[in-house]
């Protein structure tokens, strides 16, 4: 009996626990929680006096989640935080550690030497190391980069164009009446080198040579003005966004390019995980580049310093690739370099120990399969740069094969109505002269394109005469 009865009073006793252990933790669940954070754009940044930024949208999607309130605090000394020789900690890993705050929501790098000191969560943002450059434009334009607008096969397509418009002009005005009315004793103005001077007279929007009467040949000149004011159009087009193209060509590709020269600085945020990662590699470009750094005194102390220096020119800044792609979203004379190394992910710290950290990690990998993440990204990286910095390819026939078209109907009609105009008159002339139509069109059509020959014999014959 009284085993039975110690066994209840331990089984009260335990009973009792559970309850105030599970009115602890609600009570717990339900309190304020203090999260310490730093101003960085666009992580958290200031708006009159409340705080936005992509932290603070992702804390308040996990506070609907999870069901707690919080109260968002500024870290005292500006760090991130780092651990010093006698192994304190410093910025808002020191403040969780030190337990003035509950939860340090910023961009903090999962790395070993934290998780020792404290929890992390499942990483809300995947990143790695990369470089910051200004974009180059010294590169030196090749004597024949004025062509690259257009691929070979447009360019050959331009100049048969340019040929055949030049040949229906020539025809079109010695078919036409209106236009030349007496082959005998007047001379043409569309030659064939004057038929030539006014199509590239046209192409270039100059207007040279005669002006011609015929409705024939007007419409061919026509269907070529049209061609060249949009050819023009595409040409310039193209140009400037080769030469933006151009503008962005990255001079050092990647780390191994960085480390092997000495006429640009480069530098990385000081007391940071990127500047721990090159120290702690064994990779030996990446330790000559630390080595450089430290011999150099390179480091900057903030991330605006670094993209400062970077838009200044002959330096690199190296740093967190999301940020750099941020730097690069708002400041559109700088490019950032494709090689990645060192991939890491930014996740939410919390004291050892922690029970919101499994919950956190859970909240987290929902929003992620959500889209959520990929929303605020988006978001919060929106780019202010409206020039598109990829390379433009040359324009391919192809492209261009509607203006070609038209083009081409506009010469078969100015052809068209040319040999019209011409049966026209020669219908009115034969009922004058007594012959049949096809007598003095045939007559008109020998005469008109062989008149070359004959002003040049009857200019021999008058010669010998006098």
């Amino acid at each position: 009996m009284q085993i039975d009865s110690v066994h209840t009073l331990l089984g009260c006793l335990v009973c009792v626990a559970g309850l105030l252990l599970d009115f602890g933790t609600c009570t717990a669940a339900q309190s304020e929680l203090r999260i310490t954070t730093i101003k960085q754009d666009p992580y958290t940044m200031a708006k009159g006096s409340q705080l936005e930024g992509y932290c603070m949208d992702l804390l308040s999607e996990l506070a609907k989640k999870l069901g707690f309130r919080f109260k968002v605090q500024l870290v005292k000394d500006a760090s991130y935080g780092r651990q010093d020789e006698s192994g304190n900690w410093n910025g808002m890993i020191g403040e969780v550690v030190r337990g003035e705050a509950d939860l340090a929501m910023a961009p903090l790098t999962l790395t070993a030497t934290r998780e020792k000191a404290v929890a992390m969560s499942k990483p809300y943002m995947q990143t790695g190391i990369s470089i910051l450059l200004r974009k180059d434009t010294s590169k030196s334009a090749g004597f024949f980069d004025f062509l690259r607008p257009f691929s070979a096969e447009t360019w050959v397509g331009i100049l048969v164009a340019y040929l055949g418009t030049a040949l229906c002009i020539f025809l079109s005005a010695r078919l036409s009446p209106c236009e030349w009315s007496q082959p005998r004793g007047e001379e043409n103005n569309f030659s064939p080198i004057n038929s030539l001077w006014f199509a590239a007279g046209a192409l270039t929007l100059q207007g040279a040579g005669p002006r011609p009467k015929a409705l024939s040949v007007r419409i061919v000149c026509c269907s070529w003005w049209l061609f060249a004011v949009v050819l023009l159009a595409c040409y310039f087009s193209n140009l400037s966004s080769s030469e933006a193209s151009d503008s962005s060509q990255v001079t050092v590709k990647g780390f191994e390019d960085l480390a092997n020269q000495d006429r640009m600085e480069y530098g990385c945020l000081a007391g940071s995980s990127t500047l721990a990662f090159f120290k702690n590699s064994n990779n030996p470009a990446y330790r000559r580049i630390y080595e450089h750094m430290e011999r150099t005194n390179s480091l900057v102390s903030s991330m605006d310093e670094g993209v400062r220096q970077a838009r200044e020119g002959n330096f690199a800044f190296i740093g967190e690739s999301v940020s750099l792609d941020l730097a690069v979203a708002r400041h559109c004379d700088l490019v950032r370099a494709h090689e990645v190394i060192g991939m890491r992910g930014y996740s939410i710290v919390a004291p050892l120990g922690s029970p919101m950290i499994k919950n956190l990690s859970v909240a987290i990998l929902q929003l992620s399969e959500a889209g959520e993440l990929s929303y605020l990204r988006s978001k919060w990286w929106a780019s202010s740069c409206t020039v598109d910095s990829t390379k433009s390819p040359a324009l391919q026939p192809h492209s261009l094969k509607g203006i070609f078209l038209v083009l081409a109907l506009g010469l078969g009609l100015g052809i068209v109505l040319a040999v019209l105009e011409l049966t026209s008159w020669s219908r009115s002339t034969a009922g004058n002269q007594r012959k049949s139509c096809c007598t003095v069109l045939s007559e008109e059509l020998s005469q008109r394109l062989k008149t070359t020959n004959t002003n040049t014999s009857q200019e021999s014959s008058d010669k010998e005469g006098a």
